[in-house]
Formats: structure tokens, C-alpha cells, sequence
């Protein structure tokens, strides 16, 4: 690596994979106070919108998010073709993958990974275009994969009702 730049955003995600969404929700509902999930069945990213190690890719995952705080948590479920997250199961189970950070310019924020030595391992497009995602490769320093990702007004605004549905009752 060369010299590195200041972070690349706020962490604004915590996100493991999975086979079984059910446990995990319940696990991490019980530890992180996530007390509802939503649920998005058979999310598909194609070869048109997806790439791993520069290659298109084509695979689908089932994907659960929720909230600790302000604190994003994301499951993923893969369910076809191969991806970073099949590579994860098949080689260390399920656990944490990646943190994400949110970054105002993906075409920046993606030169600044270059310069700073970290090769991008999966990246595409999701949501019709509303997010632009990147996984950074950060495995030789022992650390889970660094996602970045530009995330559109309309998707935010999805993630603020998916935020009000995951907070606790009031006491």
C-alpha cells in the first residue's frame, strides 16, 4: 500500500452473511436490540449491473436489514451463482463480511482506494441505479471487506422508514 488518505466516510453498516436469516435475525435481535427486520426475497444482480474481480457477475441473495441505534445491520442469504458472499461461506461459514461506509462520490471515493492500494473485489449497481456499491479487498491487513456506497435520496428515504420500523417501543 502506499500513503493512506483519511477514512472514506461514515461507518453507517454492519453486515454478515448467512444460510440461515432466521437464527441470525434472532441472535442479533437479542444482542443488538434489532427488533424488526425487513425482509427483501431473491435480490438479483446481474452481469449487466455487477461485477466480481472485474468479471460480470450473476447471482441472487436474500438480504434482511434492520437497525441497532443509527447503526445499520444487514444479513445476507446468498441463494444463486457465486459472489463474495458464497466465497465467504464456502471458506469461512457464516460471520461478519463487511462495515460500509457511506461516501459522497463513488468515482472519488474509488480513486482514493486506488491510491491507496486497495483493489476493488465486487462492485455494481443495485435498486434500479439508487445505490452504486464497491467491496474493497482489506483481507491481507486480517480485516472483513470495507464497503462503499453511494446511496440515492429515494433509497435513503427507504432506509429512514426501514429505521422507524426496527426502533424499540417506547418505554
Amino acid at each position: 500500500m502506499t500513503s493512506q488518505s483519511a477514512g472514506f466516510g461514515p461507518v453507517t453498516q454492519l453486515a454478515w452473511v448467512t444460510d440461515d436469516l432466521d437464527a441470525t435475525e434472532q441472535a442479533l435481535g437479542a444482542t443488538l436490540g434489532a427488533v424488526a427486520w425487513t425482509r427483501m426475497p431473491a435480490v438479483h444482480f446481474g452481469p449487466d449491473a455487477c461485477t466480481l474481480r472485474g468479471e460480470p457477475a450473476d447471482f441472487t441473495a436474500d438480504v434482511s436489514l434492520s437497525y441497532a441505534g443509527d447503526l445499520q445491520l444487514e444479513l445476507i442469504r446468498p441463494v444463486t451463482g457465486t459472489s463474495i458472499y458464497t466465497e465467504f461461506l464456502a471458506e469461512r461459514g457464516p460471520g461478519l463480511h463487511h462495515v460500509c461506509c457511506e461516501v459522497a462520490s463513488m468515482d472519488e471515493a474509488l480513486d482514493r482506494a486506488e491510491r491507496d492500494g486497495f483493489a476493488v473485489v465486487q462492485a455494481g449497481t443495485m435498486a434500479g441505479g439508487l445505490m452504486r456499491f464497491a467491496y474493497l479487498d482489506t483481507a491481507a491487513a486480517g480485516a472483513s471487506y470495507v464497503e462503499l456506497a453511494e446511496i440515492s435520496p429515494d433509497l435513503q428515504a427507504m432506509f429512514a422508514q426501514i429505521k422507524e420500523r426496527s426502533a424499540p417501543a417506547p418505554r
